[in-house]
């Protein structure tokens, strides 16, 4: 395998680790920072309150863009078994 073949391979995982990772991410960071400006204004310093509400919007991220992440993926996997013989040679 030649150095560009792996770079270019290496560019495209973190591309999709992004493109799958970086919604439910930055739901999570929202939702975390929404919860904690709410619990300083309110002075409620529950620490579980926090967990709660992060699934929540992380397993709705997960139902609304799941197809798309799934569709992303095997994309991604079909691409890299077609390019496989590069891999080899």
């Amino acid at each position: 395998m030649s150095g560009d073949i792996f770079l270019a391979l290496t560019r495209d995982i973190f591309i999709v680790t992004l493109k799958l990772g970086g919604p439910i991410l930055g739901v999570a960071l929202v939702v975390g920072v929404a919860i904690s400006i709410l619990q300083a204004v309110t002075q409620i310093q529950e620490m579980t309150l926090t967990f709660v509400p992060k699934i929540l919007a992380i397993a709705l991220t997960i139902l609304v863009g799941g197809a798309w992440m799934l569709r992303s993926l095997v994309s991604f996997s079909g691409d890299l078994f077609a390019r496989l013989p590069e891999f080899v040679r």
